[in-house]
């Protein structure tokens, strides 16, 4: 997160009405949510997530099993039955 004053980027009357609630003080402007980013999607994380399940479906549905699913990717078996039980 970055400080940017507030003369730089706000109109006069605008800061005038905000120092009526505040002075002084640093406060944080959120964006809208429209531009939040989902957990994981600049770092890549969300998609390796995403494709390990896919292979862990697939597997399943080829006939391995949850324990040997478990024991293949370092998980749970109830992670991997909430994995391939879900949509």
């Amino acid at each position: 997160m970055t400080y940017v004053k507030a003369s730089a980027v706000l109109p006069e009357e605008l800061i005038v009405e905000i120092q009526k609630y505040i002075q002084g003080e640093a406060i944080y402007i959120p964006k809208p949510e429209k531009h939040y980013k989902k957990w994981g999607a600049l770092s890549g994380e969300r998609k390796r997530i995403d494709d390990r399940n896919d292979t862990i479906r697939k597997a399943y549905k080829t006939g391995v099993s949850l324990d040997q699913l478990a024991e293949e990717h370092f998980l749970s078996i109830e992670t991997i039955k909430k994995i391939v039980y879900s949509k």
